[in-house]
């Protein structure tokens, strides 16, 4: 029969020799798989005898070394259960066992916090984890799915609602909740929440609205145009992009000296795009070109919010009926790249497209273009 005893031991995790202390406990052995640790307190090795013969752990060694005796007296099974059945007492034991059988609550856990650390474990493009950080952001400002509880349908539909406040279109509202509910399913499907909220409510998706690219005059206009300060060099940010296909956050990470090659008596910017990494190879036409000269080949640097800010005045200024974004100068250059009969393919390349399909969209918008092969093919038949 193994040798049962109760005693005080120090250091048994040896964290004294890197910490400089280490944990004095109350050792309860009845078997070497029958074994328990009352933790009281830390003490350097020089203090920690001191804290062993203090009250506490004397009344604890008392306490554990008579329900020891106890057990053997009455010739009980020498498990740790017993010992627990002794120490703690019946109706604590019950409580304990009653605790193990009840379902988790989970409903206070933070799902702001699921969400940050579910992003931290995907392996996803800078553009891609700014987008979703932004979604996380908005919830957070939201401030009413802060919890596994909070992912109800009714809040999934007042946070809809929300979104919906006349700042943000159906398509972008939609966005959010796609990047969201990718979250909230792989909660249920962990049993975290015990339903799907998205899968018992409609979300209007809506509809991209129609491009609305610059026409060559516009664009010409606008290069003309007397500018100054902050309204010139945003002007000229836009224009660098509309001649040459890059996107904002593209056009703030240019490097003429790394990214351009030379061929002929053009320069070719040759680059990744920083939302999706695909590879883009295009030109910089001479209006472009005029703006890189300008600064001395080093583009203005300003947040993305500022630059659509002073586009909204540029618009005003110059009574175009579109509203003026980054994104107009892109589509004005794939626009007139089409126009012009670069094939669509190259337009793809120019612009760093995954799949032709995007670049399909620009030429839905080039009616003028109908129209002038229209005109030829019916002057070939007459």
């Amino acid at each position: 029969m193994e040798k049962q005893f109760v005693d005080v031991i120090y250091d048994r995790r040896k964290l004294a020799a890197k910490r400089g202390k280490g944990y004095v406990e109350v050792r309860v052995y009845l078997g070497r798989n029958e074994r328990k640790y009352f933790p009281m307190g830390m003490a350097s090795p020089d203090e920690w005898e001191t804290l062993a013969a203090s009250e506490e752990v004397t009344q604890l060694l008392r306490k554990c070394k008579k329900i020891v005796t106890a057990m053997d007296v009455l010739d009980e099974e020498m498990t740790m259960d017993n010992f627990n059945l002794h120490f703690y007492g019946e109706e604590v034991m019950q409580k304990k066992e009653e605790e193990k059988t009840k379902e988790p609550d989970n409903s206070k856990k933070s799902f702001l916090t699921y969400m940050e650390l579910a992003l931290d474990s995907e392996e996803l493009r800078e553009g891609t984890r700014k987008h979703k950080i932004c979604a996380i952001e908005t919830v957070r400002t939201f401030g009413k799915l802060n919890t596994y509880g909070d992912l109800t349908p009714k809040n999934i539909i007042a946070f809809d609602n929300w979104l919906h406040d006349g700042t943000r279109t159906d398509v972008t509202c939609y966005g959010y909740h796609k990047k969201i509910h990718k979250w909230v399913r792989q909660l249920y499907q962990m049993g975290e929440i015990p339903q799907d909220p998205y899968q018992v409510v409609t979300l209007k998706r809506g509809k991209c609205r129609e491009r609305e690219p610059l026409t060559e005059l516009e664009l010409k206009l606008m290069r003309n145009y007397k500018f100054e300060g902050k309204l010139a060099r945003v002007r000229d940010l836009f224009i660098f992009a509309a001649y040459t296909g890059l996107s904002f956050c593209d056009t703030q990470t240019f490097d003429f000296e790394s990214m351009t090659k030379k061929e002929g008596k053009m320069y070719y910017i040759d680059g990744s795009r920083i939302k999706t990494d695909m590879k883009f190879f295009t030109p910089i036409l001479s209006p472009a070109m005029k703006v890189l000269e300008k600064y001395d080949y080093q583009l203005p640097k300003i947040s993305n919010q500022k630059a659509n800010d002073y586009l909204h005045v540029i618009q005003m200024e110059l009574h175009f009926r579109q509203k003026l974004t980054f994104h107009v100068a892109r589509h004005s250059f794939a626009t007139m790249a089409l126009a012009h009969d670069v094939p669509i393919e190259n337009v793809a390349r120019m612009l760093g497209h995954q799949d032709i399909k995007t670049t399909q969209i620009y030429a839905k918008v080039l009616r003028t273009t109908i129209e002038r092969h229209a005109t030829a093919l019916q002057r070939s038949i007459s």
